[in-house]
């Protein structure tokens, strides 16, 4: 067995029976080939800064290190074609020294380019959809790769194809990004909307959401966490309604669809709870919505404490959370809700 703790920014001590870190694409199908001869369960990470490992991991952990990034454009927009193994703050900073803008709202988001679809990443007002031109997938039973549009991979709030369809022997391993070179920034969110949009640079932005983070948002490298650990729960109208009749000030985001996005952070803060500490985990100080390892948290202290914040809420505000953050067992992917409920 060996020690999963620097793969996943979680930082929990869990074991795997074995991890291979992976350079080439021809690789990850002769790795894959050989763990199934073997009658092994395989798992795929980048960096692991989405994933709680609730149990040790039966089988063989590939990690994504595919490198590369490749620039092309036209008259209307840059085109990025990004290796799925590339970490993707670096890639933020990169396209903005390259003058390519459009990705600055995302920066400080942990993790790997390949893994930005799966989650369909997002932040101050901006998503991977928005700017995704194409994923590119290795079917590894195939040993093919295969290329999906946008509008293949089903992408909605924190979802696409690939926890469903593509979650299951397949691999991300480079997707393609189209940034409009008619530049607007997006300033709806915090302290975004007051800059202004007329004169404001994207670098300008990038900084700034550079600075809300880093002021919220632990260091994974200092202290073990997964980022945001639930998502911001979605209501109906009529729910919101009556919330906003009990908590005037309660941060609201109203959908397309009629619905209205609430802030989990909020919610769980109202609640009392940063600070709380079941074990070694803990409810963040700074933000409510990141749970941390303060050092030595086992899984079970993470799951816990997670059913108890879950409990909190839905108490309070009769809304009930759900993971954002991927639970992984001894046989792979798990329901995270259930766990926790």
């Amino acid at each position: 067995m060996q020690s999963l703790r620097h793969y996943h920014t979680f930082a929990i001590d869990v074991q795997a029976k074995n991890i291979v870190e992976i350079t080439a694409v021809e690789q990850f199908t002769q790795v894959w080939s050989t763990a199934k001869a073997d009658n092994q369960l395989v798992l795929l990470l980048g960096e692991g800064s989405n994933v709680l490992f609730v149990q040790d991991f039966n089988g063989t952990v590939l990690i994504n290190r595919l490198n590369g990034i490749e620039h092309r454009q036209d008259n209307d927009f840059h085109y990025l074609h990004v290796a799925g193994g590339e970490n993707w703050h670096h890639l933020v900073q990169w396209s903005l020294s390259q003058g390519i803008q459009g990705l600055e709202n995302l920066a400080l988001i942990p993790g790997c380019a390949g893994s930005a679809p799966i989650q369909n990443i997002g932040a101050y007002g901006v998503e991977f959809k928005d700017i995704c031109d194409y994923v590119e997938v290795l079917d590894l039973n195939q040993g093919e790769v295969f290329r999906l549009s946008h509008e293949d991979c089903g992408f909605a709030y924190r979802h696409s194809v690939f926890k469903h369809q593509y979650a299951e022997g397949f691999v991300i391993v480079a997707v393609g990004l189209k940034l409009a070179k008619n530049w607007q920034p997006v300033l709806k969110y915090g302290s975004l909307a007051n800059l202004d949009a007329n004169t404001v640079t994207a670098q300008q932005v990038f900084a700034e959401v550079c600075t809300i983070r880093q002021a919220k948002l632990p260091d994974p490298k200092q202290i073990g966490n997964a980022g945001s650990f639930f998502k911001n729960p979605v209501v109906t109208a009529r729910q919101f309604h009556d919330l906003q009749a009990e908590y005037p000030t309660i941060p609201n985001y109203p959908q397309a669809d009629g619905f209205v996005k609430l802030a989990a952070g909020w919610l769980i803060d109202q609640c009392g709870l940063k600070g709380y500490q079941i074990g070694g985990a803990m409810v963040h100080q700074q933000q409510a919505l990141v749970l941390v390892n303060t050092g030595n948290a086992t899984s079970s202290d993470v799951i816990e404490l997670a059913h108890h914040v879950r409990q909190a809420v839905a108490a309070k505000f009769d809304v009930y959370l759900s993971p954002e953050v991927r639970f992984i067992g001894e046989h792979g992917e798990i329901n995270a809700e259930n766990v926790i409920s």
